[in-house]
């Protein structure tokens, strides 16, 4: 039944290609996996394999992956992603030699490209596991691990039907995961090489810290103006997120939105319902943006910087039920961090809502409380930020575990 769904989703997305261009790059990138793996690798290579769902969980592996990198330096590194979200942002990635899209998971390509990589390691992240390419490279006796796995009891491994899903667990020579919670999970099922690590995230935005985070346009931006960035946005955040700014944005308080989706049509609709002064990243050359109240980047790639301006965040995607985006890198900024209702499957929200400075709001009104205290308590503002910046420096310390294990 699994395969026949692989093959049956296969077919989909092509007609769906059609349509929609995020999945005709899935589909006409995975098309060329095998004629780049074949042009760029020789029988004599010694290769890793990195595997990414997207570019959240590239970001979430980094860390892991530049150490092994720099253990293994005589290797080969084969970097993989399922989504074109995390291939076209990553695939001139420094961290690989080659970056290609994993080819769907059918009995017969698992078998040819485990055949034509022969990593001596692999890695995957979190949660994208692949049963027919898991129980190929345990057939051929190769080494994998998986990193900063979070397992919930309604998950297929879990459940009677989920047999082939399940078996595919025991490919993995060791399963780090992020809480007690998965362990406990693990070992109901009799996989017992597990460790509890925590979230490799935290070592990742920690790092940040140490990167130049200077971006000049935003400084002109923000001048000497309190500053709200809204990160990842969806329509639902936005929807709450904009009678606010309207009513508030000033020459004093600024806000910069840098929504999920950064098409031509999302931003106009944004800018549709803006009541103040906007200027766009696209349109930003010969502007004075401090005179500007808001700001839209309509580009990928420079949030983890912005947030090194923020005095407050708020981090989309919970508001509705597409996800909760990562919190972490406006936190280790220390500033305090606003989410939406829909946070129960994200572990790290729970527990900063709790014990660090991470407030959920359910509607319009409760953001307008926080953000009016946020905004008129400096002491306050300033108190659960730093809640956040000592939470994640408690809480790094992933890799060094992790990397005491790995073995090839």
């Amino acid at each position: 039944m699994y395969n026949l769904g692989i093959h049956l989703l296969s077919f989909v997305l092509k007609v769906l290609a059609h349509f929609n261009t995020k999945i005709k790059l899935g589909v006409l990138g995975r098309q060329s996996t095998f004629e780049i793996l074949s042009q760029n690798l020789t029988p004599i290579d010694k290769t890793i394999w990195f595997h990414c769902a997207s570019l959240g969980e590239y970001e979430q592996g980094l860390p892991v992956f530049e150490c092994v990198r720099h253990k293994f330096p005589q290797h080969k590194i084969i970097l993989t992603f399922f989504s074109p979200s995390g291939y076209e942002i990553r695939k001139n990635t420094k961290i690989a030699d080659i970056v290609v899209y994993l080819p769907l998971d059918t009995t017969s390509n698992a078998e040819r490209f485990i055949s034509v990589v022969k990593p001596e390691l692999t890695i995957f992240v979190k949660y994208d596991i692949w049963p027919n390419f898991l129980h190929e490279l345990k057939k051929q006796g190769r080494t994998a691990y998986l990193i900063s796995a979070l397992f919930r009891k309604n998950q297929s491994f879990f459940k009677f039907y989920g047999r082939k899903t399940r078996s595919a667990l025991f490919a993995f020579k060791h399963i780090f995961v992020q809480n007690k919670s998965s362990e406990l999970l693990l070992k109901n099922i009799n996989y017992n090489n597990v460790t509890v690590t925590g979230d490799t995230r935290f070592d990742r935005v920690t790092n940040q810290l140490s990167q130049d985070n200077t971006l000049d346009f935003i400084s002109e931006f923000k001048d000497a103006s309190t500053c709200i960035v809204i990160g990842s946005s969806w329509a639902e955040d936005e929807a709450i997120l904009i009678p606010y700014i309207n009513a508030n944005a000033s020459e004093t308080i600024k806000f910069i939105i840098a929504p999920h989706e950064i098409d031509g049509t999302h931003i106009k609709s944004i800018r549709s319902k803006l009541e103040v002064k906007t200027a766009q990243f696209s349109e930003k050359e010969g502007k004075s943006l401090k005179d500007y109240s808001v700001f839209i980047i309509d580009t990928i790639g420079l949030l983890t910087k912005i947030y090194n301006y923020a005095n407050i965040a708020y981090v989309g995607g919970a508001m509705g039920k597409t996800g909760l985006h990562n919190i972490l890198e406006p936190a280790v900024f220390g500033i305090p961090v606003i989410i939406g209702k829909n946070y129960k499957k994200f572990p790290e929200a729970s527990a900063m809502i709790e014990k660090a400075g991470v407030i959920s709001v359910k509607n319009d009104i409760e953001l307008k409380t926080v953000l009016d205290t946020l905004l008129t308590s400096t002491s306050y503002r300033k108190s659960e930020g730093l809640k956040n910046a000592r939470y994640i420096g408690h809480n790094k310390g992933a890799v060094v575990q992790i990397m005491d294990t790995i073995r090839i």
